[in-house]
């Protein structure tokens, strides 16, 4: 029916006891701006409700063709739901590092966290606890663990945790770690304490010795556990067993090291390739196949998986121990590192110049800060997994997209055509 040029709904509902505007509601075109701007002002004046409500009350004097789209959309695209209710943007899972799937000797890459605090019992009777943390150092090829006992956060202590580490587990050549200030620091130092030997060349020896400590460090983005999920689950499985075992006791500093070196060796029997139930398949493969019997230098070996056990003399049926370990290794375990089990699908990318809200775990969802991306980080293949954010105070700071939550607010197509697409610096990946 038309009523001064306007559809109106000719329905059923004649005889109802309602105003005549909800008896005969006006026809809303799909698509209009006008229907957008009737809606967008209906849901503030329903104080921002669900699009069931924001339909329903739009019912009483309109009828939007596609009204539940159009109730969905208004609420989607609302900004004070989106700050309300704030979702974290996802992107496909990222390809693993070289460091993941590339045979090495273990501890040659490693990850690096603390765990903690605990409490140490002093000497003395009436001393206060004295509070410790532990250094987590995990291999990322074969998942073996190794757990030092540290005092403090400074990288004076981080060091000699890891001159300890280096010296029962060899020098890695590659250290992932997150950016904690006592981890930079340690970055910092042992870079100028390299430039200083490389500056003797005078001292040939000093030389040689001081080219094989080079150790390459890798920060993961900043609030972004995600990036190294393996050590993060390896201080997990530590927390375990240390809450299990020690409890609320508080033990001296010698009890707490002979309780790390146990738990080790739990970990490091942990199988990393499933079980059978077949009783006669070999056993699971552990971390502790890699580590027992490797000496810290070893020379390249030949292949003697051809070769008969007979000829074969002691050493070299050692070797041929290891070899095998290593091709279960690549048939049984790099398998399992196929799978994504999250983050399935390729999402949009966040897009330079985008508002949004920046995830703080400390702080009520009504106080997180808004920031504009000034800069993207592109991974493999194209995606954006970290991006730089200039909060309200101006500061820069990087944060990973699983901290950033996409505000529904239009990005300038001609601003983000004029601004840089990508950075230099070289992408992060998830360890």
């Amino acid at each position: 029916m038309l009523q001064n040029g306007l559809i109106q709904v000719g329905g059923r509902l004649h005889f109802a006891k309602i105003s005549p505007d909800r008896k005969f509601p006006f026809v809303l075109p799909d698509k209009n701006p006008l229907t957008s701007l009737i809606a967008d002002t209906i849901h503030q004046q329903t104080l921002h409700g669900g699009s069931q409500l924001l339909l329903s009350t739009i019912r009483h004097e309109f009828w939007p063709l596609g009204g539940r789209n159009l109730a969905r959309k208004t609420v989607h695209n609302c900004v004070t739901c989106a700050k309300a209710k704030p979702r974290t943007i996802e992107q496909l899972m990222g390809q693993l590092p070289p460091e993941r799937v590339s045979p090495a000797y273990p501890f040659q890459f490693v990850g690096i966290d603390y765990a903690g605090p605990i409490y140490l019992r002093q000497n003395t009777r009436k001393g206060a606890p004295i509070k410790a943390y532990v250094a987590v150092f995990v291999c990322l090829v074969v998942k073996a663990s190794h757990l030092e006992l540290v005092t403090d956060l400074t990288s004076a202590a981080i060091i000699a945790a890891l001159r300890r580490f280096i010296a029962r587990r060899g020098v890695p050549t590659t250290v992932y770690c997150d950016n904690a200030t006592n981890f930079t620091a340690a970055q910092r130092e042992l870079k100028e304490l390299r430039q200083q030997f490389l500056s003797q060349k005078h001292k040939e020896a000093v030389h040689n010795e001081a080219s094989t400590l080079k150790i390459e460090f890798h920060f993961i983005p900043p609030h972004a556990p995600t990036f190294g999920g393996l050590w993060e689950a390896c201080v997990k499985s530590f927390k375990h067993h240390l809450r299990r075992i020690v409890g609320n006791s508080l033990l001296s500093a010698e009890a707490v090291s002979t309780v790390l070196a146990q738990i080790e060796g739990v970990l490091n029997s942990r199988p990393i390739t499933p079980l059978s139930s077949d009783p006669s398949e070999l056993q699971a493969l552990t971390p502790g196949h890699f580590l027992i019997g490797r000496p810290i230098l070893t020379l390249p070996e030949p292949d003697l998986s051809e070769i008969p056990t007979s000829r074969l003399d002691m050493w070299q049926k050692m070797q041929l121990l290891t070899q095998h370990f290593w091709r279960r290794w690549q048939d049984e375990y790099l398998s399992t590192l196929q799978t994504r089990y999250r983050w399935t699908t390729v999402n949009q990318n966040l897009l330079i110049g985008s508002i949004v809200l920046i995830r703080d775990d400390n702080q009520p969802i009504g106080k997180w800060s808004m920031g504009r991306v000034t800069d993207v980080h592109p991974g493999e293949g194209g995606l954006v997994r970290v991006a730089t954010l200039r909060i309200p105070s101006g500061k820069l700071i990087k944060r990973p997209i699983t901290k950033i939550c996409r505000l529904p607010v239009e990005v300038d197509a001609v601003t983000v055509a004029e601004r840089p697409q990508s950075t230099t610096e070289p992408p992060a990946q998830t360890v």
